[in-house]
């Protein structure tokens, strides 16, 4: 596509390819550079969209600039640098999460953007998910009644035998921290999102799979000054019943004082009221193509709305150190084996 704002990404791998696949087909948008050190990885890349140009070395990337917005699609230790080059080269920069090495890292990289003034967006899209969406609006408009807890079972089934994730994403093997720092984050902001913040957590995490090196099953449980509770229940080797298991991960389900709500493996939902046994469907259509629902491209579309529009943004960097303290606290609690309070 030519025209529109220019964008710059760095990173060609596995998921870059849903980010590159969205960028090509948002309007208003124009890929005009990609980095990437495996010159095999950007052939497959450039064959696949059109890009202005295609780099192996990153400073002919930014001499390529500069852009209107960088979007970094690279493993959380490149992050902090990568951020501190691109805030100087771009009117706005998208880093994927995890964000960061570290939550000081993570510090860092957004006073670094705060610094100069440009806005820093963690590409953190389950909550551009369709049915997070419709349940946020859903229990907005008071649809359960006086929510009493809630539940996600994340059930991928993609974690078993020494060869788990080499054939998507190899560097999970080696994270020292997997469920909650890879994974379990996306839940930590799905649950702000929709129930907002937690006042104490608790975490009890193990490892199953004895061929990577970081936890891949536990319980998180979060507690809100109302009373209301929001569990988190991880478990990357065991399954669920899905057509596709990554379209969700898993299953949702919320109670409250005058219906539950439903949320299945196929991204479908139903509402059953209290003290009945049929449940009602609630409509929730989204292409199959694409990662969650085309997550990927819902949060792309809503950045290029701010920029253009001047609507505020989501999940951006200073928010988002908010989901990296609640993690922070869940390893701490796993570790002290007790509650972690969060209020002060």
């Amino acid at each position: 596509m030519t025209g529109g704002l220019r964008v710059g990404s760095i990173g060609a791998g596995f998921f870059a390819s849903f980010h590159l696949d969205a960028w090509s087909r948002l309007e208003g948008a124009s890929l005009d550079a990609l980095c990437d050190h495996d010159p095999d990885a950007l052939a497959r890349a450039g064959a696949r969209h059109r890009i202005g140009s295609l780099h192996t070395d990153i400073d002919r990337f930014f001499e390529a600039g500069p852009f209107d917005i960088v979007d970094i699609v690279v493993p959380p230790v490149g992050h902090r640098t990568l951020i501190e080059r691109a805030v100087g080269a771009a009117r706005l920069v998208i880093c994927q999460k995890p964000f960061c090495a570290s939550l000081e890292e993570a510090v860092e990289a957004t006073e670094l953007a705060e610094a100069r003034s440009v806005p820093l967006v963690v590409h953190e899209n389950f909550r551009f998910q369709p049915w997070y969406e419709i349940l946020h609006g859903l229990l907005k408009d008071g649809a359960v009644g006086t929510p009493y807890q809630a539940t996600f079972r994340l059930r991928p089934g993609d974690g078993q035998g020494p060869d788990a994730y080499l054939d998507r994403q190899p560097y999970f093997q080696t994270m020292d921290r997997f469920l909650v720092h890879e994974t379990a984050i996306h839940f930590i902001d799905v649950f702000r999102y929709l129930f907002g913040d937690p006042s104490a957590v608790f975490a009890d995490l193990r490892r199953l799979n004895p061929a990577i090196a970081g936890e891949d099953a536990g319980l998180v449980l979060m507690r809100y000054e109302t009373g209301f509770r929001a569990v988190f229940d991880g478990n990357r080797l065991a399954d669920h019943a899905a057509h596709n298991p990554r379209r969700t991960m898993g299953e949702f389900l919320i109670e409250g004082s005058v219906a539950t709500l439903r949320l299945d493996g196929d991204g479908r939902l139903w509402r059953r009221a209290h003290g009945e046994y049929g449940e009602s469907v609630i409509p929730c259509s989204f292409p199959k193509a694409g990662f969650g629902g085309d997550c990927v491209y819902r949060l792309q579309h809503h950045v290029l709305k701010a920029m253009t529009s001047g609507s505020p943004l989501a999940n951006t960097a200073r928010f988002y150190l908010g989901n990296l303290e609640i993690e922070a606290a869940v390893y701490r609690s796993q570790a002290e084996e007790r509650w972690i309070d969060l209020s002060h």
